[in-house]
């Protein structure tokens, strides 16, 4: 088939948008954390970026969508992208440039592993989060990618993952309770420690991440037209949806509305409708937000409060539990009136793919949990895998960048704002949730 103009032009401009959810990140979890660690996350995440790149440039492409090998791996033919074309296209994108479908999924190659770091913030070493994302890239993304989307086993067994609900929500978010759990707590873990230095950056990265996630979803139809419109409009639709849930919920709870709960059901629903987005219709879409909210939200109470698992930004609550509802709601909801190329759920007769469904994510969960779970203890026997009391006290910033977010004068009118104030004085717009 020959290179279409207008759907290698949307793609150009999806890849771009998936970009910006990389940085987006870094926001987001910046603003929810102390700002002793602001430097050490923006670090994790550019750095991270860089190095995910060049991995997936060199080996990482063709690792998962290279030749087949037995359904388990690529080869590695198309090392350094040889042999990827850029005027022709590959099998699995038959209308954009061969070079423009690799450059799309190594946003995704990028992006999947650094969504971890909102779980171990502000106490991994950074030596060894370099290794750690190395590892788990090649150990567990690349085999898992293959497996679904490069034309591996679990793909041929029907598992079918629209935009990586199954391949990248659910294996980080596994992955981030296994490494919440190798850590171990922060210091003095409890609400005093959980106090968001700067919500407002917390809204800008949770905004952009919103609006790259419709590069993320509708640029996984690899092309323009009614799979990338109905996908935009899935995605809109469960991510507003959640957000409003998890505000309910919370309001109810605390008594107080929380913007804190509206960008991470917000969060939530993009995740969780992820999967699902180019298989379903609107109205499903909606149901699967509702669930997604409701779920993420309640398991969030039970890790945190219940279990008391450090999982600093709620990682395995906002993506893993989210992307595991929307994957198996796929089993459910899918239609071939949505896309023809897709399965039908149970609702239009075909209970199996439900069945198919969880089997892709109990493969998913055991990987990203697993996994990460042996990496991490690997790595804490080899070499130690967390900061020391002094450094994690004076925060990672200083001690492992030798850098600071904010200048003295910043620093300065950061502790007035938070200093204490009489009923006289109180802003009207203080969060009643940052205590």
């Amino acid at each position: 088939m020959a290179i279409n103009s207008g759907d290698t032009a949307w793609m150009l401009v999806a890849s771009s948008f998936v970009l910006l959810m990389i940085p987006a990140l870094g926001l987001f979890e910046a603003g929810l954390l102390r700002k002793k660690n602001t430097v050490s996350i923006f670090m994790q995440v550019f750095f991270g970026l860089a190095l995910l790149s060049v991995m997936w440039f060199t080996f990482g492409f063709s690792l998962t969508f290279g030749p087949d090998t037995g359904g388990l791996s690529g080869n590695l033919d198309w090392t350094f992208l040889s042999g990827v074309p850029h005027n022709d296209s590959l099998k699995y994108a038959p209308t954009i440039p061969g070079v423009l479908f690799a450059k799309f999924e190594m946003m995704f190659a990028a992006i999947t592993p650094l969504l971890i770091t909102g779980a171990i913030a502000e106490r991994m070493k950074f030596s060894v989060f370099v290794i750690f994302i190395a590892a788990w890239s090649l150990l567990i993304y690349y085999p898992l990618a293959h497996w679904i989307w490069g034309g591996g086993w679990l793909g041929k067994l029907g598992v079918v993952d629209f935009a990586g609900g199954i391949v990248i929500h659910t294996s980080a978010g596994m992955g981030a309770l296994a490494a919440a759990l190798v850590l171990g707590r922060r210091l003095n873990y409890g609400p005093s420690i959980m106090v968001p230095h700067n919500i407002p950056i917390a809204v800008l990265g949770s905004s952009l991440l919103w609006l790259g996630w419709f590069g993320f979803n509708a640029g996984s139809a690899l092309a323009s037209g009614g799979i990338a419109g109905i996908t935009v409009i899935n995605t809109q639709m469960a991510s507003a949806v959640s957000a409003l849930i998890w505000v309910g919920i919370s309001w109810m709870r605390t008594g107080k509305p929380s913007v804190i709960a509206a960008i991470n059901g917000a969060v939530a629903g993009l995740a969780g409708i992820t999967p699902a987005s180019g298989f379903v219709s609107v109205e499903h879409a909606f149901v699967i937000g509702i669930a997604v909210g409701v779920v993420s939200y309640l398991s969030v109470l039970y890790f945190k409060e219940k279990k008391r698992i450090d999982d600093a930004l709620d990682v395995s609550s906002v993506h893993g539990v989210a992307g595991i509802v929307g994957s198996i709601a796929i089993g459910i909801f899918a239609s071939t009136l949505i896309n023809p190329s897709g399965p039908n759920g149970l609702l239009f007769g075909n209970s199996h793919q439900l069945v198919v469904q969880a089997i892709g994510v109990g493969i998913a969960l055991s990987m990203g949990f697993g996994g990460t779970f042996i990496i991490l203890k690997v790595l804490d026997a080899l070499i130690g895998i967390r900061v020391s009391p002094k450094v994690e006290d004076a925060g990672l910033d200083i001690e492992e960048h030798a850098e600071r977010a904010y200048t003295e004068e910043e620093e300065f009118i950061l502790r007035q704002d938070k200093r204490p104030k009489g009923d006289g004085d109180r802003d009207n717009n203080e969060d009643p949730h940052a205590s």
